[in-house]
């Protein structure tokens, strides 16, 4: 994977930055800060916009790239939340998430579901008391299987990002890319084909709805309209193909918990099954360390997570989540007016 750690100076180069924009906004979900977002970012330092301008355009076989070596300090970002929906006026982890933003917006712009986690742009993931044993972000003691993020969805985002505030545990996220699988090239051309389909994952679901309350300005028919699109992927999802893109280099769109066996077409879903077994033979680990803000290329690789014993004392693992896309206008029927960032 892609890696580049922060100098001294580099630090205390964007940490004036971020100071000043934290004078300025209260929210990085504030639309006046996320219309300035991609122009601030420029006064970032020209490595760090190197750094990422490469993984963008070049997209390195390995589908992921870190940043490390930002100070995070354990007191002043508080107690790990019990509960995502906790959320105070202003985040104490404010300065982080406008440096995650700003990070985030050389590679694209950032997007949230009206579906998730209150239509939220920036999510907390941590672990939630009830949900060891669920496959959810917020689950702790069961395997998160490995899955493209949003893999259902046709405006799925191009970037998962990542910024760890804690984990002491030394939680493994695990990662592979599809660039490291060996396929024959008829079978390539049957993933290509639309012959496999994909649930929505279980963050979309009804079951775990957001507290519509905490949703501003939006109004409770467009989040009943999300929640039917959704329950109608959940119950007749369309045909999709699993690779796409260039054959030689491929794109994949797969989550392996969430697609139905193709009982009526066996040759399918013996090449899936293939794959499958090949992502699981080039997983690797990686631990997120405070000040890492990782990135990974939703199209070329998949990531999960390994289970880990929660505690619930304040001092569990947790980071911070974005979806990014390269075109915001692909969703535009999704969304509120042009400058929303919420899909319905």
């Amino acid at each position: 994977m892609e890696r580049i750690f922060l100098s001294e100076k580099e630090c205390s180069d964007i940490q004036s930055i971020i100071k000043n924009i934290a004078c300025q906004y209260t929210s990085v979900e504030d639309p006046y800060f996320l219309q300035e977002v991609s122009v601030i970012a420029h006064e970032l330092p020209r490595r760090i916009r190197r750094f990422l301008n490469d993984f963008r355009l070049l997209e390195p076989s390995s589908g992921i790239c870190i940043i490390s070596g930002y100070p995070i300090s354990d007191e002043k970002i508080g107690k790990t939340p019990s509960h995502w929906k906790y959320r105070p006026e202003i985040s104490p982890t404010l300065e982080e998430e406008i440096l995650f933003i700003l990070f985030s917006s050389l590679l694209g712009e950032v997007v949230g579901w009206s579906t998730q986690q209150a239509g939220h742009l920036v999510h907390d993931v941590l672990p939630i008391k009830g949900h060891e044993y669920e496959q959810l972000g917020s689950s702790s003691e069961e395997l998160l299987t490995w899955h493209s993020e949003d893999a259902f969805h046709p405006y799925r985002g191009d970037y998962l990002g990542m910024m760890c505030l804690r984990n002491y545990e030394r939680a493994a996220t695990t990662v592979a890319s599809i660039e490291t699988i060996q396929l024959e090239p008829d079978e390539v051309q049957i993933l290509f084909e639309p012959r496999f389909t994909i649930r929505p994952d279980e963050s979309h679901l009804e079951k775990n709805k957001s507290d519509v309350k905490t949703l501003s300005n939006v109004s409770i028919d467009l989040l009943k309209s999300a929640y039917q699109q959704i329950n109608q992927m959940n119950k007749n999802p369309e045909k999709i193909a699993v690779l796409y893109g260039d054959p030689q280099h491929p794109y994949i769109r797969i989550d392996p918990y969430f697609m139905g066996e193709l009982k009526e077409d066996q040759q399918a879903q013996g090449i899936l099954n293939k794959l499958i077994k090949a992502i699981d033979a080039k997983l690797i680990d990686m631990i997120l360390q405070p000040g890492d803000f990782c990135f990974i290329d939703n199209f070329k690789a998949v990531h999960g997570r390994k289970p880990f014993k929660a505690r619930y004392d304040g001092k569990d693992r947790w980071l911070k989540r974005v979806i990014i896309t390269r075109d915001l206008r692909k969703s535009r029927s999704t969304r509120a007016t042009c400058t929303s960032r919420i899909i319905f």
